[in-house]
């Protein structure tokens, strides 16, 4: 097997950065915010994952420090709303480039409506939503301790928003509920569908 091998601290060789295609398909970190001040905000973050059942735990990584990152830290909240097909386009352009006076939800055509435990609002589009209180904002470093702008937001999910259509006989139904993936490459994306859904039980 002929491998490609290289040190990321001397660039990869490539015509595009292999890592975030490798590392995927991942959930949207699609979170809203509210800053001190009462300013909307409403960003996509590719790099998202879940990392605790009890109590829930999810996490987003800031690449620099954003209007996000500013506002939970003024706040200690946040949301995150989940991004599917039908959504995609909105969440596209919410990533836009603007100014922290800029609402998001306005510019992407969306509906804020009330959170019911966090000040922040969710999406209302959004079929599911996670409240969350902030736990911990970790800013990461290299291995020789020098650290890096990037900042890891962790959150508890303090209250869960499901559309009901979302639920068949009572379980959440990933398999139809239309989630959208980061992917690799500058515009790529993927679509999970029951096609993709097979089932296989952990050994006892």
């Amino acid at each position: 097997m002929s491998i490609h091998f290289y040190e990321p601290r001397q660039g990869h060789g490539l015509p595009h950065d292999p890592f975030n295609a490798i590392v995927g398909p991942r959930p949207i970190g699609w979170i809203s915010s509210l800053s001190s001040a009462g300013v909307r905000n409403l960003a996509p973050y590719s790099f998202f994952n879940a990392f605790n059942y009890v109590p829930p735990i999810v996490g987003f990584a800031s690449i620099g420090a954003k209007d996000t990152l500013r506002n939970v830290q003024e706040t200690g909240e946040f949301v995150w709303n989940l991004a599917t097909r039908p959504l995609a386009e909105a969440m596209n352009a919410s990533c836009a480039a603007v100014g922290p006076e800029v609402d998001e939800f306005t510019l992407a055509g969306l509906t804020p409506t009330p959170s019911r435990l966090v000040a922040a609002p969710r999406v209302a589009e959004s079929p599911v939503a996670f409240e969350c209180k902030v736990t911990q904002i970790i800013q990461l470093q290299q291995a020789s301790g020098e650290t890096v702008p990037t900042w890891l937001v962790l959150g508890e999910v303090v209250g869960v928003h499901i559309a009901a259509a979302s639920l068949k006989d009572g379980v959440y139904d990933t398999a139809n509920a239309g989630h959208i993936l980061r992917a690799g490459g500058p515009a790529d994306y993927f679509s999970v569908g029951p096609e993709q859904l097979f089932q296989m039980h952990r050994p006892r």
